[in-house]
């Protein structure tokens, strides 16, 4: 699975942006990518095999782009689990993993019995941006299971939605490409590859919204800490982010049926 994000549609935290990607600007574009096309093309060659079905990739009108590879698809670095793509009234997700209890949020949302995980999420997405009275955190607290999900919703201007349950078996990364995009994928690999040393593993239990930044769903009153990365060359490259216990966020109330659905609590801070 790869999503990238236009800078301006997605602003992940500042300290996962490498300290030493300015000083070393030139050096960093001869590691990454100059464009998200090359990013897309590195990916569907990273996994091109014999046999293997061909990945799945959509663009946006240059603010975001989505690439898939099935679940029938084999590769030596696939983590293993179910992979989903579906695409409806504009909306677009790729699920990995699955829930245990879908069959009892499908009959709370009344669902088709038919309704696999990518589905069942866009339907929730759209239920609760439109007209939920749950915030996002609540929502995403009542998934049981092993889940990580990108969700990007193409009406003007676009958002973006991305979430990884917290058992941690299902992984995800993320970076920021050389021309300031955020890079979201399972495969470490093609996240290194696109953004050099601005790379970290996703926070599990934790939610990304285009308006409201990284916040954790499990402890969604408490702020998000950066912590330094050191890679094994002793550089440091992005952070890792875990909630600070010792804060608090003031959260705002939501304000008529307008209010998205994700917007629960303040933007991402230091």
């Amino acid at each position: 699975m790869l999503a990238i994000f236009k800078k301006g549609l997605v602003d992940p935290p500042t300290e996962l942006n490498s300290p030493d990607a300015a000083a070393a600007s030139s050096h960093r574009k001869k590691q990454s990518k100059f464009s998200e096309e090359e990013i897309i093309k590195d990916f569907q060659l990273y996994y091109h095999q014999p046999n293997n079905p061909s990945p799945l990739s959509i663009s946006f009108a240059d603010s975001a782009y989505l690439a898939y590879l099935p679940s029938q698809a084999q590769h030596h670095s696939l983590q293993l689990h179910q992979r989903l793509f579906c695409g409806m009234d504009e909306m677009y997700c790729i699920f990995l993993g699955s829930l245990n209890n879908l069959s009892s949020l499908l009959k709370q949302y009344r669902l088709a019995k038919n309704t696999n995980e990518a589905m069942f999420m866009l339907e929730a997405y759209r239920t609760l941006r439109d007209r939920g009275p749950y915030p996002a955190d609540q929502v995403l607290r009542d998934l049981d299971g092993s889940f990580g999900f990108v969700i990007y919703d193409d009406r003007n201007p676009g958002s973006a939605f991305v979430a990884l349950g917290s058992n941690q078996r299902v992984q995800l990364f993320w970076g920021i490409a050389a021309d300031g995009s955020t890079v979201i994928s399972d495969s470490l690999d093609v996240v290194k590859t696109s953004c050099a040393k601005s790379f970290a593993p996703f926070p599990a239990g934790c939610m990304l919204h285009s308006e409201t930044g990284l916040k954790s769903f499990e402890h969604p009153e408490k702020k998000m800490k950066a912590m330094p990365r050191i890679d094994s060359e002793g550089v440091m490259c992005g952070a890792n982010f875990k909630v600070d216990v010792s804060s608090k966020i003031n959260s705002m109330p939501r304000v008529g049926s307008e209010a998205n659905w994700a917007l629960s609590g303040l933007r991402y801070s230091n």
